[in-house]
């Protein structure tokens, strides 16, 4: 049985401040209606593919805070998205912000999240950042914030892999990108393709040496991961001048081999379809053969608490 089918990164352009949930999702769906077209199987939407990415401000009334946070999904305002994925056929991964019952008024109300949805309109997995990015508290020497570890908990669910659309799927946020633990952690399970959906500004204003490098920097560890992991990985970015921060976009696919086989070609909602053969990646798993190969009593350093 064929294992071959169509995937796609669905990128979104910026969403504005104060973006009202139906007009996001009403994006989302035409995305979803463009991947059906394209017999599309899987589409992988962005990191908090609901909202603006609200952890470059601080934000001091509550109500704003807690109104980027789901208290359920699917939820009233989602459902569609739900609804479409059973009536279409075309599952998901979404990004989104979690609220944890119970922690009204904390400074951390929940996780970064993603669910991973089949074509049944099911949630078959969830996720929670584990490596969150930037300061946990404002710094006003900074000229762009970035918040997250004050608005969010670090993920306590692992790196789990779930069995899905005929393979092993597993499911990274933004900056888990940049850290070989994460790929290696599914890659130990057997992942044969990994959805990761990302917001990262196109510079670093504190560090502008680094601003020429933020692509390459992007891409590079997503395709040596591949390639040392035996997995596909598709890529979904926020693109585009959102909230005084032009976001990179250069949503992705890339192969086992490494190689980026498709790349977006703007800064706004883009959709990226490709045939993912998730046979293809037996190949680099038996290269990088981990049951012959690791030496994990060697590795102890990389598991010790920090010093």
């Amino acid at each position: 049985m064929s294992r071959s089918f169509v995937a796609a990164a669905a990128q979104l352009g910026p969403i504005e401040r104060g973006a009202g949930r139906a007009a996001v999702v009403a994006r989302l769906l035409a995305l979803m209606r463009e991947a059906k077209a394209s017999n599309c199987r899987f589409v992988v939407f962005p990191e908090m593919a609901l909202t603006t990415f609200f952890p470059r401000w601080l934000i001091d009334d509550p109500a704003e805070v807690a109104g980027y946070f789901e208290d359920s999904l699917p939820g009233p305002e989602t459902q569609p998205l739900f609804d479409a994925a059973r009536d279409w056929g075309v599952g998901f991964y979404l990004g989104y912000c979690e609220r944890v019952p119970g922690r009204e008024g904390a400074d951390h109300l929940g996780f970064n999240t993603a669910v991973l949805v089949d074509q049944a309109g099911t949630i078959v997995g969830k996720y929670r950042k584990v490596h969150l990015p930037g300061n946990a508290t404002y710094d006003p020497a900074l000229k762009l914030q970035h918040l997250e570890p004050w608005y969010f908990l670090p993920g306590d669910l692992g790196f789990p892999v779930f069995e899905a659309f005929g393979g092993r799927l597993g499911l990274l946020l933004c900056n888990d990108r940049r850290w070989p633990e994460s790929w290696r952690m599914l890659g130990l399970q057997g992942a044969e393709l990994v959805a990761l959906g990302y917001n990262s500004p196109a510079q670093l204003p504190d560090n502008p040496a680094q601003n020429a490098l933020r692509k390459m920097h992007h891409l590079l560890p997503m395709q040596s991961a591949a390639y040392q992991n035996g997995t596909w990985v598709v890529a979904a970015a926020k693109a585009g001048p959102e909230g005084g921060c032009d976001m990179m976009g250069h949503s992705c696919v890339i192969a086992p081999s490494g190689e980026v086989v498709a790349l977006s070609s703007g800064l706004g909602d883009e959709l990226l379809p490709y045939r993912v053969d998730l046979d293809a990646t037996a190949e680099y798993k038996r290269f990088f053969d981990f049951a012959t190969y690791r030496r994990p009593e060697c590795y102890g350093l990389l598991t010790e608490p920090h010093r």
